[in-house]
Protein backbone atom coordinates (compact mmCIF):
# COMPACT_ATOMS: atom_id res chain seq x y z
CA UNK A 1 0.00 0.00 0.00
CA UNK A 2 1.11 3.43 -0.83
CA UNK A 3 0.99 6.31 1.45
CA UNK A 4 -0.87 9.19 -0.40
CA UNK A 5 1.22 11.87 1.68
CA UNK A 6 0.03 15.44 1.42
CA UNK A 7 1.84 16.70 3.65
CA UNK A 8 5.19 16.76 1.83
CA UNK A 9 3.29 17.63 -1.37
CA UNK A 10 1.72 20.78 0.25
CA UNK A 11 5.39 21.61 1.19
CA UNK A 12 6.25 21.65 -2.70
CA UNK A 13 3.30 23.12 -3.61
CA UNK A 14 3.69 26.24 -1.48
CA UNK A 15 7.49 26.55 -2.18
CA UNK A 16 6.23 26.51 -5.98
CA UNK A 17 3.71 29.57 -4.76
CA UNK A 18 6.73 31.45 -3.00
CA UNK A 19 8.71 31.42 -5.80
CA UNK A 20 5.84 32.81 -8.42
CA UNK A 21 4.56 35.01 -5.64
CA UNK A 22 7.99 37.29 -4.86
CA UNK A 23 7.82 37.50 -8.63
CA UNK A 24 4.80 39.62 -8.74
CA UNK A 25 4.46 43.87 -8.39
CA UNK A 26 3.07 43.28 -5.30
CA UNK A 27 2.62 40.54 -2.97
CA UNK A 28 -0.58 38.72 -2.92
CA UNK A 29 -3.27 39.73 0.12
CA UNK A 30 -5.47 37.53 2.09
CA UNK A 31 -7.50 38.12 4.67
CA UNK A 32 -9.33 35.82 7.17
CA UNK A 33 -12.17 36.51 8.93
CA UNK A 34 -13.36 33.88 11.90
CA UNK A 35 -16.25 34.43 14.06
CA UNK A 36 -16.19 33.25 17.33
CA UNK A 37 -14.51 31.04 19.51
CA UNK A 38 -14.86 27.59 17.70
CA UNK A 39 -11.21 25.75 18.62
CA UNK A 40 -11.27 23.90 15.63
CA UNK A 41 -11.58 26.88 13.55
CA UNK A 42 -9.13 28.74 15.45
CA UNK A 43 -6.27 26.05 14.50
CA UNK A 44 -7.06 26.20 11.00
CA UNK A 45 -6.72 30.11 11.25
CA UNK A 46 -3.44 29.62 12.86
CA UNK A 47 -2.16 27.97 10.08
CA UNK A 48 -3.64 29.22 7.39
CA UNK A 49 -1.58 32.15 8.93
CA UNK A 50 1.75 30.29 8.93
CA UNK A 51 0.97 29.44 5.47
CA UNK A 52 0.93 32.74 4.37
CA UNK A 53 3.92 33.55 5.88
CA UNK A 54 5.78 30.34 4.03
CA UNK A 55 4.19 31.21 0.68
CA UNK A 56 5.32 35.36 0.77
CA UNK A 57 1.66 36.47 1.16
CA UNK A 58 0.64 39.59 3.01
CA UNK A 59 -2.37 38.56 5.66
CA UNK A 60 -4.66 39.90 7.98
CA UNK A 61 -7.10 37.77 10.63
CA UNK A 62 -10.33 39.58 11.85
CA UNK A 63 -11.30 37.55 15.27
CA UNK A 64 -14.97 39.02 15.40
CA UNK A 65 -16.65 38.56 19.01
CA UNK A 66 -19.34 35.25 18.89
CA UNK A 67 -22.10 37.91 19.20
CA UNK A 68 -21.39 39.88 16.15
CA UNK A 69 -24.62 39.92 14.31
CA UNK A 70 -24.91 39.59 10.43
CA UNK A 71 -25.28 43.47 9.62
CA UNK A 72 -21.45 43.81 10.93
CA UNK A 73 -20.11 40.68 9.28
CA UNK A 74 -21.03 42.13 6.29
CA UNK A 75 -20.02 45.20 6.45
CA UNK A 76 -16.65 44.02 6.94
CA UNK A 77 -17.05 41.80 4.03
CA UNK A 78 -18.03 44.94 2.01
CA UNK A 79 -14.68 46.77 2.90
CA UNK A 80 -12.85 43.63 2.00
CA UNK A 81 -14.19 43.84 -0.85
CA UNK A 82 -13.05 47.55 -1.79
CA UNK A 83 -9.11 46.73 -0.83
CA UNK A 84 -6.65 46.88 -3.45
CA UNK A 85 -4.24 44.93 -1.26
CA UNK A 86 -6.47 42.05 -0.31
CA UNK A 87 -6.72 39.40 -3.39
CA UNK A 88 -8.63 36.53 -1.54
CA UNK A 89 -11.07 36.61 0.99
CA UNK A 90 -11.83 33.90 3.27
CA UNK A 91 -14.94 33.94 5.99
CA UNK A 92 -14.29 30.87 8.49
CA UNK A 93 -16.86 28.46 8.40
CA UNK A 94 -18.89 27.11 10.34
CA UNK A 95 -20.36 30.54 11.14
CA UNK A 96 -22.28 30.92 14.64
CA UNK A 97 -26.09 29.33 14.07
CA UNK A 98 -27.68 33.30 14.39
CA UNK A 99 -25.57 34.03 11.10
CA UNK A 100 -26.55 32.93 7.30
CA UNK A 101 -23.97 31.32 5.50
CA UNK A 102 -25.36 31.72 2.07
CA UNK A 103 -26.13 35.41 2.39
CA UNK A 104 -22.24 36.06 4.16
CA UNK A 105 -20.79 33.50 0.74
CA UNK A 106 -22.31 35.41 -1.52
CA UNK A 107 -21.35 39.12 -0.89
CA UNK A 108 -18.22 38.06 -1.00
CA UNK A 109 -16.33 39.62 -4.70
CA UNK A 110 -16.49 36.23 -6.62
CA UNK A 111 -12.88 37.69 -8.11
CA UNK A 112 -11.23 37.31 -4.19
CA UNK A 113 -13.42 33.88 -3.34
CA UNK A 114 -11.08 31.73 -2.70
CA UNK A 115 -12.90 29.53 -1.40
CA UNK A 116 -14.81 28.83 -3.99
CA UNK A 117 -17.99 28.52 -2.89
CA UNK A 118 -19.54 31.41 -4.49
CA UNK A 119 -22.75 30.41 -6.67
CA UNK A 120 -20.48 32.38 -9.57
CA UNK A 121 -17.51 30.06 -8.93
CA UNK A 122 -19.82 26.80 -8.63
CA UNK A 123 -21.28 27.23 -11.39
CA UNK A 124 -17.95 27.64 -13.45
CA UNK A 125 -16.95 24.45 -11.89
CA UNK A 126 -20.28 22.80 -12.96
CA UNK A 127 -19.85 23.57 -16.18
CA UNK A 128 -16.31 23.93 -16.79
CA UNK A 129 -15.07 27.83 -17.00
CA UNK A 130 -12.40 28.71 -15.32
CA UNK A 131 -12.76 29.69 -11.49
CA UNK A 132 -11.67 29.18 -8.02
CA UNK A 133 -12.17 25.90 -7.19
CA UNK A 134 -12.90 24.77 -3.58
CA UNK A 135 -9.96 23.83 -1.78
CA UNK A 136 -10.41 20.09 -0.66
CA UNK A 137 -11.56 19.09 -4.01
CA UNK A 138 -8.80 20.67 -5.60
CA UNK A 139 -6.25 19.31 -3.19
CA UNK A 140 -7.76 15.84 -4.05
CA UNK A 141 -6.61 16.64 -7.78
CA UNK A 142 -3.85 17.61 -6.78
CA UNK A 143 -2.45 14.68 -4.59
CA UNK A 144 -3.77 12.34 -7.57
CA UNK A 145 -1.78 13.75 -9.85
CA UNK A 146 1.31 13.44 -7.84
CA UNK A 147 0.74 9.60 -7.11
CA UNK A 148 0.24 9.38 -11.26
CA UNK A 149 -3.41 8.25 -10.48
CA UNK A 150 -5.56 8.65 -13.64
CA UNK A 151 -9.62 9.43 -13.04
CA UNK A 152 -9.97 8.72 -17.12
CA UNK A 153 -12.43 5.57 -17.46
CA UNK A 154 -12.33 4.35 -13.55
CA UNK A 155 -14.99 3.83 -11.09
CA UNK A 156 -15.50 7.12 -9.01
CA UNK A 157 -17.68 6.70 -5.20
CA UNK A 158 -17.79 10.01 -3.28
CA UNK A 159 -19.44 9.50 -0.11
CA UNK A 160 -20.79 12.56 1.15
CA UNK A 161 -22.65 15.76 -0.59
CA UNK A 162 -21.88 18.64 0.52
CA UNK A 163 -21.13 21.66 -1.32
CA UNK A 164 -17.64 22.13 0.10
CA UNK A 165 -16.57 18.51 -0.77
CA UNK A 166 -18.71 16.11 -2.25
CA UNK A 167 -20.56 17.85 -5.01
CA UNK A 168 -17.17 19.87 -6.16
CA UNK A 169 -15.33 16.52 -5.91
CA UNK A 170 -17.77 14.58 -7.99
CA UNK A 171 -17.45 17.31 -10.37
CA UNK A 172 -14.00 17.36 -11.01
CA UNK A 173 -14.00 13.44 -11.36
CA UNK A 174 -16.26 13.58 -13.90
CA UNK A 175 -14.04 16.78 -15.29
CA UNK A 176 -11.34 14.16 -15.55
CA UNK A 177 -13.72 11.36 -17.57
CA UNK A 178 -14.36 9.09 -14.14
CA UNK A 179 -17.64 7.66 -13.53
CA UNK A 180 -18.65 8.85 -10.89
CA UNK A 181 -21.71 7.65 -8.24
CA UNK A 182 -22.41 10.36 -4.91
CA UNK A 183 -23.43 8.52 -2.04
CA UNK A 184 -25.09 10.05 0.94
CA UNK A 185 -27.29 9.43 4.15
CA UNK A 186 -30.16 8.08 2.14
CA UNK A 187 -27.92 5.90 -0.16
CA UNK A 188 -29.28 2.46 -0.07
CA UNK A 189 -26.40 -0.31 0.62
CA UNK A 190 -23.94 1.52 0.70
CA UNK A 191 -21.14 -0.94 0.94
CA UNK A 192 -22.11 -2.70 -2.54
CA UNK A 193 -21.43 0.82 -4.48
CA UNK A 194 -17.84 1.57 -2.03
CA UNK A 195 -17.23 -2.17 -3.22
CA UNK A 196 -17.27 -1.03 -6.92
CA UNK A 197 -14.78 2.04 -7.22
CA UNK A 198 -11.59 2.44 -8.22
CA UNK A 199 -11.56 5.70 -6.38
CA UNK A 200 -13.19 6.03 -3.21
CA UNK A 201 -13.03 9.44 -1.35
CA UNK A 202 -15.18 9.40 1.78
CA UNK A 203 -16.30 12.84 3.11
CA UNK A 204 -19.14 12.82 5.73
CA UNK A 205 -17.57 12.69 9.43
CA UNK A 206 -18.50 9.42 10.43
CA UNK A 207 -15.12 8.03 12.07
CA UNK A 208 -15.64 4.49 11.03
CA UNK A 209 -17.50 4.90 8.18
CA UNK A 210 -15.56 3.26 5.68
CA UNK A 211 -14.49 -0.51 6.32
CA UNK A 212 -11.96 -3.20 4.92
CA UNK A 213 -14.97 -5.22 3.67
CA UNK A 214 -16.45 -1.83 1.90
CA UNK A 215 -13.16 -1.30 -0.19
CA UNK A 216 -12.07 -2.93 -3.45
CA UNK A 217 -8.83 -5.17 -3.59
CA UNK A 218 -6.42 -2.41 -5.06
CA UNK A 219 -9.11 0.50 -4.93
CA UNK A 220 -7.18 4.21 -4.08
CA UNK A 221 -9.09 5.37 -0.64
CA UNK A 222 -8.86 9.46 -0.17
CA UNK A 223 -10.41 10.35 3.36
CA UNK A 224 -11.60 13.91 3.29
CA UNK A 225 -13.18 13.44 6.91
CA UNK A 226 -11.26 14.93 10.27
CA UNK A 227 -12.50 13.35 13.13
CA UNK A 228 -12.17 12.51 16.78
CA UNK A 229 -12.64 9.36 18.06
CA UNK A 230 -14.07 7.94 21.91
CA UNK A 231 -10.07 8.60 23.02
CA UNK A 232 -10.03 12.23 21.64
CA UNK A 233 -7.44 10.97 18.79
CA UNK A 234 -7.70 12.41 15.39
CA UNK A 235 -9.29 10.34 12.99
CA UNK A 236 -11.00 10.13 9.30
CA UNK A 237 -14.21 7.97 8.01
CA UNK A 238 -11.79 5.16 6.86
CA UNK A 239 -10.61 2.20 9.35
CA UNK A 240 -7.12 2.96 8.10
CA UNK A 241 -4.81 0.05 9.44
CA UNK A 242 -7.90 -2.20 7.93
CA UNK A 243 -8.41 -0.46 4.86
CA UNK A 244 -4.53 -0.73 4.46
CA UNK A 245 -4.14 -4.34 3.78
CA UNK A 246 -6.19 -3.83 0.74
CA UNK A 247 -5.78 -0.50 -1.03
CA UNK A 248 -3.47 0.43 -3.23
CA UNK A 249 -3.42 3.58 -1.96
CA UNK A 250 -4.48 5.74 0.87
CA UNK A 251 -4.40 8.76 2.75
CA UNK A 252 -3.56 8.80 6.34
CA UNK A 253 -5.73 11.18 8.83
CA UNK A 254 -3.72 13.65 9.76
CA UNK A 255 -1.15 14.65 6.93
CA UNK A 256 -3.03 13.83 4.19
CA UNK A 257 -5.80 16.18 2.56
CA UNK A 258 -5.72 18.39 5.59
CA UNK A 259 -2.53 20.22 3.93
CA UNK A 260 -3.77 20.08 0.78
CA UNK A 261 -6.63 21.95 1.42
CA UNK A 262 -4.86 25.03 3.06
CA UNK A 263 -1.68 24.44 -0.20
CA UNK A 264 -5.05 24.83 -2.64
CA UNK A 265 -6.09 28.26 -0.65
CA UNK A 266 -2.07 29.28 -1.44
CA UNK A 267 -2.79 28.25 -4.64
CA UNK A 268 -6.28 30.01 -4.92
CA UNK A 269 -4.73 33.41 -3.92
CA UNK A 270 -1.65 33.45 -5.71
CA UNK A 271 -3.93 33.18 -8.99
CA UNK A 272 -6.17 35.64 -7.83
CA UNK A 273 -3.29 38.31 -7.17
CA UNK A 274 -2.38 37.21 -10.65
CA UNK A 275 -5.94 38.13 -12.26
CA UNK A 276 -6.03 40.97 -9.97
CA UNK A 277 -3.05 42.24 -11.52
CA UNK A 278 -3.46 41.25 -14.86
CA UNK A 279 -0.82 38.69 -14.84
CA UNK A 280 -2.69 35.58 -16.31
Amino acid sequence: MTRLDGKALATKIKEQVRKEAIQLPRRPGLAVVLVGNDSASRVYVTSKRKDCEECGFYSEEYALLETTTQEELLELVETLNGREDIDGILVQLPLPKHLDEETVIQAIDPAKDVDGFHPLNAGNLLIGRPGFLPCTPAGVMDLLDEYGIDPAGKRAVVVGRSNIVGKPMALLLLRRSATVTVCHSRTLDLAEHCRQADILVAAVGQPGLITADMVKDGAVVVDVAMNRNEDGKLCGDVDYSAVSEKAAYLTPVPGGVGPMTRAALMENTLWAAKQRQNLT
